[in-house]
């Protein structure tokens, strides 16, 4: 998409020059707005054509069957899509009786910049009718970061070149007609009319439409006002209808005259609240919007995105569309999350229904930990709903004869929607990376409250599934048999090096964490015995390692098993799960996404520098990167032991996942989990920031064509900036007094609010690269950023 002529390498910016229907539906997950509450697509305002139609609520779903051909036991029956709710994008214009369409006619100007400092999509075209008289169009969008459920338009118009009729039509529709799935497991399928009208209401310039939906109980509003001003007299009429309103402005415009139309969109949802407390939730938040007026709405997202960029920013020189990239991933993170409150963070965000809008492991492995750094507290939050769902989870694990609590593999609400247990139910590592993602953050952010209220009952349920689900063999070892890992190319496994060293983590924290309180372990009849018996399990975790070969199995015999015939796989048979049977993938040596490399990223103080080097170089030459996860989990480790130009490949791959489409899936939505891999590459990986055990410490290098590296994390109040060249690094705190301990290359350090402090990098050891399976090589990056 970015090497499309159309779109352009800015800083700041993603600007695409010229309608492209060839990729709309890509730029249209590209150009969306979210605040982690609304989402919605870069459709164009007169709705047609477009690629994917989609408006979202987070946590807004509707049931949908799982039909088995064989019913069997513990299988969810029914699953979760997020819905495609009332649109409130769409602006009908007509040109003297012509209707405004791309198609049609003569389109001189067509211009879409998403401005990333500004939180705005502005669009700007100039368009000749079929009847000859020539218009320009200016619109923009913004989805409040400030006011949580307000969509704002601003829609100006002007006739260039003669008077002309105008009509514009300002709606609301429910129940969108929806392209039909691909066949793609990864794509949801359409919801056919999942909306019943409730109630539809107008009065003046405002309109309302309230529906519920059929199956899952839930009711949701959406509420319009206009504020309509230029120098030109035009005529206002409303009405609505149970699936639509639509506010309509008549009137005629001469040329240097400019009709401007500002439409707010009010939406909320709930399961619980009844539709006058709906009505009266939309009618307050369009009250407080108007007020707060156009400029006011811009000037606060302005004043959110500033604070935003002063703590989150990654700043890098020599690579300019890597810096676009980078910056077009931290604000598509921060949309997916930032004011999601208490709701999951979907794989896709509110970008599109890829996935069914579920979240997976995704959120706690990849996401939490960049957001723990740069926006603490949304990560909260994030894991305040997992909590919330913790009910669930305890039935599930009762349901499968465990204790605890096992959480879904994919969800919404919370209870388990995959109906393909062996990469679903079985992949029960999700547990300790949730487990995980409470430690971290506790350790990153000093909240006690959080770790008393949240922390303690995930670690302590996750902590009763593992010792329920494992088991000390007869030389003593803690075995998790029957498994699968984060590599879903080889399920049910025996003992998953990943999984075990998380669950050992699982364990290890959990009893931790009840020392420290106590009342809290009490109340949820955790015993001294208990605890104990968690760190023996944890002491005595069975981690593979093939002495033949000299590199840990990624899971017990798989090393001993065949390796894939890479040599006879033709490129477009990749991915392998869209041309193979799972079968024939679950028994051979052929691995989609990272697994015991991940491993190494989390868990490293497990491994010797040796190891990591000797795993790195075997696994790399059978990693396909089926999956968007892939490639960053790579680069940090390539970058650990000492592959820094491949680390750079590996970190453009995540940053460019959707840009240039890669995955051949951005039109189902963006990939928030390998846009938050872009800083995980960058920060863990070339400037080589580790936290193990609440030890913060830094590794940087640079690989040639990059010159400076910079980026901020927060720590317990304390922002810390980091900046590398070729040569130093230097530590400072930009926010907060006081002082933080760190380590640079293994050399203790103190960073302290009185000044900077520059060590040097020490010279790396050379070692020459590993291959990649035939094909799959990333692709090289050549000074100034360009692939070779």
């Amino acid at each position: 998409m970015i090497q499309h002529p159309a779109f352009r390498v800015e800083p700041w910016a993603l600007h695409e020059i010229g309608m492209n229907l060839d990729v709309l539906a890509q730029s249209e997950s590209l150009f969306a707005l979210s605040n982690g509450h609304i989402g919605i697509r870069a459709n164009l305002d007169e709705g047609e054509p477009h690629g994917l139609p989609g408006t979202y609520l987070n946590g807004f779903y509707e049931l949908r069957a799982l039909p088995l051909a064989e019913s069997q036991f513990g299988t969810p029956e029914s699953s979760q899509t997020l819905v495609n709710v009332t649109n409130g994008k769409l602006i009908r214009l007509l040109v003297d009786d012509e209707p405004f369409d791309v198609r049609y006619g003569a389109l001189k100007l067509h211009d879409r910049l998403l401005d990333l400092r500004a939180g705005t999509l502005t669009r700007i075209a100039e368009w000749t009718s079929p009847a000859g008289r020539t218009v320009r169009v200016t619109s923009r969008r913004v989805v409040s970061f400030t006011h949580r459920s307000i969509v704002g338009i601003s829609y100006e118009l002007e006739p260039l070149d003669g008077p002309a009729n105008i009509v514009v039509q300002s709606e609301l529709v429910a129940n969108e007609q929806l392209p039909s799935s691909a066949g793609d497991p990864r794509v949801a399928g359409p919801l056919e009319a999942p909306l019943q009208s409730e109630e539809h209401l107008s009065r003046e310039t405002e309109a309302l439409l309230i529906h519920r939906t059929r199956h899952s109980g839930l009711h949701m509003a959406a509420a319009m006002d206009h504020v309509v001003s230029g120098n030109a007299r035009v005529r206002i009429t409303t009405e609505t209808s149970p699936d639509s309103a639509r506010v309509v402005v008549t009137g005629v415009l001469e040329p240097g005259q400019r009709l401007r139309l500002v439409k707010l969109v009010a939406y909320g949802w709930s399961l619980e609240r009844t539709v006058p407390a709906l009505r009266d939730q939309v009618a307050a938040a369009l009250a407080a919007a108007r007020e707060t007026g156009w400029e006011g709405l811009l000037a606060d997202q302005r004043r959110y995105l500033d604070d935003f960029w002063g703590r989150a920013d990654v700043e890098l020189t020599g690579d300019s569309e890597l810096q676009q990239a980078v910056r077009f991933a931290l604000f598509h993170l921060l949309q997916a999350g930032a004011r999601a409150e208490r709701r999951a963070i979907p794989a896709k965000g509110l970008t599109g229904t890829g996935y069914d809008g579920h979240s997976f492991w995704d959120t706690e492995a990849f996401i939490l930990p960049v957001l723990t750094c740069t926006v603490p507290r949304a990560a909260a939050d994030a894991l305040s709903w997992r909590h919330s769902t913790l009910p669930a989870a305890q039935k599930r694990a009762r349901d499968l004869g465990l204790a605890g609590a096992a959480f879904p593999w994919r969800t919404i609400h919370g209870e388990e929607c995959s109906g393909y247990w062996p990469a679903g139910t079985a992949a029960f590592h999700i547990n300790a990376d949730i487990a995980d993602a409470v430690t971290r953050h506790v350790k990153a952010t000093g909240d006690e409250a959080f770790e008393r209220d949240i922390g303690v009952d995930i670690l302590v349920q996750t902590a009763r599934l593992w010792r329920s689900l494992g088991h000390h063999d007869l030389r003593g070892r803690f075995r998790i048999d029957g498994v699968t890992g984060p590599d879903e190319y080889s399920a049910i496994a025996d003992n998953n090096v990943y999984t075990n060293l998380m669950a050992a983590r699982n364990f290890i924290g959990a009893a931790a964490i009840c020392e420290r309180h106590h009342e809290r372990a009490r109340e949820l009849g955790v015993t001294s015995e208990e605890m104990a018996d968690w760190r023996a399990a944890a002491d005595r975790i069975f981690i593979p390692y093939d002495q033949r070969i000299g590199v840990h199995a990624q899971a017990e015999s798989f090393t001993d098993h065949e390796i894939w015939d890479f040599a006879a796989t033709k490129p477009d048979q990749y991915p392998l799960m869209l041309h193979f049977p799972y079968f024939d993938l679950y028994r051979k040596q052929v691995v989609k996404q990272p697994d015991l490399v991940l491993a190494m990223q989390f868990c490293g103080d497990a491994f010797t520098d040796e190891q990591k080097a000797r795993n790195f170089d075997y696994y790399e030459r059978i990693t396909v990167r089926d999956s968007s996860l892939a490639a960053c989990t790579q680069a940090v480790i390539a970058a650990e032991v000492g592959h820094l130009r491949l680390a750079l490949d590996y970190a453009a791959e995540a940053a460019l996942m959707d840009l240039q489409d890669l995955e051949h899936n951005a039109r189902d939505g963006l990939h928030i989990a390998a846009l938050a891999g872009t800083w995980i590459a960058l920060v863990n990986g070339l400037g080589g920031m580790r936290d193990h055990g609440g030890v913060l410490s830094f590794a940087p290098r640079l690989p040639d064509g990059l010159t400076s590296l910079a980026f901020s994390i927060l720590r317990r109040g304390l922002c810390l900036r980091v900046e590398v060249s070729a040569r130093a690094a230097t530590y400072r705190l930009t926010r907060g007094s006081g002082a933080l301990q760190l380590f640079h290359h293994g050399e203790a350090v103190t960073v302290s609010d009185s000044g900077p402090i520059e060590r040097p990098i020490p010279p790396l050891v050379s070692r020459e690269p590993p291959p990649q399976p035939p094909g799959r090589e990333p692709r090289r990056r050549s000074p100034g950023g360009l692939p070779r």
